[in-house]
């Protein structure tokens, strides 16, 4: 039986993984900038993430959410204390697709819409209202096709509101990254997302924050959504949540009210999910990481700032992304086969940086020395 070849590989084999280096089954030690798709926020295999993770495998590993599980309970309370999302209700699931996908669908229960306002460029996930509220056709098949979402562009102020004029009491929900990942690191500006929340408490529409990518602390913040000074009604969350294990969630405002049977989940919070969500976040609390992420993501900035061939440096804390020339559009590829180090990629010529938390200045510098290094030697090409 064959993989179903829905992935362009690299033509890496990775066996081995420590803090923010990958080996190959060569032996061939990679300094990972990308954390398979912002996934790893407190490093490879951090030992205190294990061991939480072991331990509850000795215990017990799973029973359904027909029983009560105190472990659910020591999540939500540690999620409280370092989002400062005080009061908020949380549901746990397995993924961010499912996350925006409940979301979406709370709010249409919450206020009875069905219109949604999504942005240009946005990725929400692969499931069917989150892939349809996804700015990308070639990945909505037909069954997925819907006139319920209206794509508007990001941080146009005018465009938002003739929306809302137009069709506010049909509009369920806004949602938005507050940093737009899969979509080349574009920020949302913090007067953009103060606006939203106006209009959403001016029509009665639900403010779905997704911080699937850029939340749980990459931004140098808990969510990036909270430079803006506001509170989203909903907070979705996944990815950095379990470092690797899979696991996602959503942070609900008091206002929104549960029903029984309204949401629901096999595997979504059991117990070596939220052990492996504890890990992280008892990690992310005692080495301080969401300061150490600004700093760091301030300090390689402004680094890049200093190579004269890239353009347009943008992003917050650990979530960085610039444009490449034409004439350097196989940097990428050279720093993984050459210079051994993981970046990520965005159309059309977009390099993301998306390391762990724990990426020391040491290592930032290290990628900064590859990259020119790189594109100090890169082949000169002709029309």
């Amino acid at each position: 039986m064959k993989l179903f070849d829905v992935y362009p590989l690299q033509p890496v084999t990775i066996t081995k993984a420590s803090g923010s280096y990958v080996w190959n089954d060569a032996g061939v030690r990679y300094l990972d900038m990308y954390g398979g798709h912002a996934v790893i926020s407190i490093g490879h295999t951090h030992p205190h993430w294990v061991k939480r993770i072991e331990h509850q495998l000795e215990t017990m590993a799973f029973y359904s959410n027909s029983v009560h599980l105190p472990i659910q309970e020591e999540l939500a309370d540690k999620l409280t204390r370092l989002s400062g999302k005080d009061n908020y209700q949380v549901f746990l699931c397995n993924s961010g697709a499912e996350a925006n996908e409940n979301a979406l669908k709370l709010a249409s229960f919450h206020n009875g819409r069905k219109k949604i306002i999504a942005f240009h460029k946005s990725f929400h996930g692969r499931t069917s209202l989150a892939v349809a509220a996804t700015d990308n056709p070639s990945i909505i098949a037909p069954v997925n096709e819907t006139d319920a979402v209206i794509f508007l562009p990001l941080n146009d102020e005018q465009a938002l509101a003739d929306c809302f004029q137009q069709n506010g009491d049909a509009i369920s929900s806004v949602i938005i990254e507050g940093i737009q990942g899969v979509g080349g690191i574009r920020v949302a500006n913090n007067e953009f997302l103060q606006l939203i929340r106006r209009y959403c408490d001016q029509y009665g529409a639900v403010m779905i924050a997704d911080s699937v990518q850029c939340g749980y602390g990459r931004s140098g913040r808990f969510f990036a959504h909270d430079y803006a000074g506001i509170d989203a009604d909903i907070y979705t969350m996944a990815k950095g949540m379990g470092n690797g294990f899979p696991v996602g969630g959503l942070l609900i405002a008091p206002h929104i009210r549960p029903k029984h049977g309204m949401l629901g989940t096999t595997f979504g919070g059991n117990p070596l999910a939220c052990a492996a969500a504890l890990g992280v976040l008892e990690v992310m609390e005692s080495e301080s990481l969401i300061p150490h992420a600004l700093e760091l993501g301030n300090y390689l900035m402004e680094q890049l700032r200093k190579i004269p061939q890239l353009m347009n440096i943008r992003g917050r804390g650990l979530m960085i992304g610039f444009d490449m020339p034409p004439e350097l559009g196989t940097i990428k590829n050279r720093l993984l086969s050459e210079y051994h180090i993981f970046t990520g990629e965005a159309k059309p010529a977009v390099i993301r940086l998306l390391p762990a938390l724990t990426l020391s200045q040491a290592q930032a510098d290290d990628f900064l020395q590859s990259l020119q290094q790189a594109i100090q030697t890169h082949p000169i090409t002709t029309s």
